[in-house]
């Protein structure tokens, strides 16, 4: 009789054996490997061998055959595809086969097979066949390995595609990928023994209310409205929840969340940053760098709002409220906000220069936070002791708290990244920052999930009377993002349980036992509490430092 474990073994050789016979219906042996790579650009076409390509890899030279596209090359441009050309991606037949089983590697064939310029209808088949060959090849993965697998006897480029689809699939990207799928450390048995009668996905049972307030920071000038999300059942036993919205987003970004919360007992307070929400919204560039202190300082004023709501004799949550118990659930930009009111500390110096190194070759976050390089003083501590633990869903942490500055933090923590989120990449705002932090810690991530995928529908899926933030084509939302949300709602709800006496019946959902429970075919899900040494030297990744 097969394990549970062998079981899996099986089933994973048999899709790799299934994908290399798919390569038989599709005319593919030995003698019809790739010989030839024909180049298109519009009208414009010429072509190279196999072997002229793996030349290039050992002289560094160009054939004559490509001239007309090489020689409008820069220097720099030349050297990048000749390292391109040189380059092993490092995912091996096992890990390759699992990814391309996922949602995210239905995009990577698709993006893949768009191209190519095949003529018939199994594309996206013989990319994945190409795919896989190579990876099994004794070379590895690789751009000329998969030339070499591909099942025709020539292969048709469109350059504009190709090189599109190639700044996606870049080294970071893959290696990311490889580091989530790898990291699966031995699981103990009791992190597997799940209560299956508890499902923490599923809302419980209080009806939630909503109570809608505009508050007014009269020192700072700041109206803050928020929404008090709350059950007949709210008592002192568990934390106040209080939520923190995106960059350029709305107070309702997590509300699926906050009323999935609500429905187990808690009170959530999901405030509105009139500095930097949907209405604030004209562009980075808009952004002020006093933004970033007053973030965390819009929370702190709630939390006194909250203090004296809870005073008030004629307010239905008087004397229900653990003001001295806070959870901060911020995303992205509000992320960043948890990680300040948990300790971290603003490293300005260093930011300015980081921003000053990389002066013309900022990426999006980088370049958002170098907004706050103008800010006054070079350090800046916006703990509120009132706060006895975050989750920051897909933060922008690597410039703004330097090396030292999540060394500050002393309550417990989860991160959530996802492996293709481009706004906040998981090599470098996650990982590293995740490591750094000394404090009791959990990073969740999700394989295949983008910076938009934990926020809720209404938000990307643009329903009336609701504001729609903007996305590229290429974010998971909505309902092909559900199996996120629901494992980001089991992860929150456990983590918000630690300071109950509900403690140890979550417990075990803060565990890699639940991630692999909690995984589906197209979201294989991961959880740590520590960074192997072994995968520290895949977060070096050039151009996201």
């Amino acid at each position: 009789m097969f394990t549970k474990k062998s079981q899996k073994k099986l089933k994973l050789c048999a899709g790799i054996f299934s994908t290399i016979a798919i390569t038989q219906l599709i005319g593919f042996n030995s003698a019809t490997a790739a010989e030839k790579v024909t180049l298109r650009y519009g009208p414009l076409k010429e072509s190279a061998s196999l072997i002229d390509l793996k030349k290039i890899t050992e002289n560094g030279k160009f054939p004559d055959s490509i001239s007309t596209f090489t020689k409008r090359l820069t220097e720099q441009q030349s050297n990048f595809l000749i390292r391109g050309l040189k380059a092993r991606i490092p995912l091996n037949v096992v890990t390759l086969n699992r990814l391309l089983d996922t949602q995210l590697g239905q995009t990577i064939l698709s993006d893949i097979a768009t191209g190519l310029d095949r003529k018939d209808d199994a594309g996206v088949q013989a990319v994945r066949a190409g795919l896989i060959l190579a990876a099994s090849s004794p070379e590895g993965l690789s751009i000329l390995s998969f030339i070499e697998a591909y099942p025709s006897k020539s292969l048709n480029i469109n350059v504009p595609q190709a090189v599109q689809v190639g700044r996606i699939l870049n080294m970071g990207f893959w290696r990311t990928q490889q580091f989530m799928l790898a990291m699966v450390p031995r699981t103990n048995p009791r992190e597997m023994r799940i209560n299956r009668s508890f499902d923490p996905t599923k809302p419980g049972n209080n009806q939630v209310q909503i109570l809608n307030l505009n508050l007014n920071d009269q020192q700072r000038q700041r109206p803050i409205p928020v929404d008090i999300y709350w059950s007949n059942s709210a008592n002192r036993e568990k934390p106040v929840i209080v939520f923190s919205h995106g960059y350029g987003s709305v107070r309702t970004d997590l509300k699926y969340l906050a009323e999935h919360l609500t429905s187990h007992g808690y009170v959530v307070a999901a405030l509105e940053h009139p500095g930097s929400n949907f209405d604030a919204n004209q562009g980075i560039d808009s952004l002020k760098a006093q933004e970033f202190v007053h973030r965390p300082q819009d929370v702190s004023f709630v939390i006194n709002e909250l203090e004296k709501i809870n005073q008030a004799t004629d307010n239905p949550l008087q004397g229900k409220l653990a003001t001295n118990n806070i959870m901060v659930v911020g995303y992205s930009f509000g992320g960043t906000t948890a990680l300040a009111l948990a300790g971290g500390e603003f490293q300005v110096d260093s930011l300015k220069q980081s921003c000053a190194q990389r002066e013309n070759k900022l990426n999006l976050v980088q370049g958002f936070m170098c907004r706050a390089k103008d800010l006054p003083e070079d350090i800046y501590q916006l703990r509120d002791e009132r706060v006895k633990k975050i989750v920051a869903l897909t933060p922008a942490t690597s410039f703004l708290f330097g090396k030292s500055g999540l060394t500050k933090i002393q309550v417990p923590t989860l991160m959530l990244t996802g492996s293709t989120d481009n706004i906040t990449p998981t090599l470098s705002e996650h990982i590293p920052s995740f490591a750094r932090i000394p404090s009791r810690k959990w990073l969740a991530a999700a394989v295949g999930a983008t910076h938009l995928s934990v926020v809720d529908p209404s938000l990307t899926d643009g329903k009336p009377g609701e504001s729609k933030l903007s996305f590229s084509s290429r974010e998971v939302v909505g309902d092909k993002a559900a199996d996120v949300r629901n494992y980001t709602k089991a992860v929150t709800l456990a983590m918000a349980a630690q300071s109950t006496a509900e403690a140890n019946q979550y417990a075990n959902f803060l565990t890699s036992g639940y991630a692999q429970v909690a995984s589906t075919r197209l979201f294989p899900f991961r959880l740590l509490t520590d960074i192997p040494p072994a995968a520290m030297g895949l977060m070096q990744v050039p151009g996201q430092n």
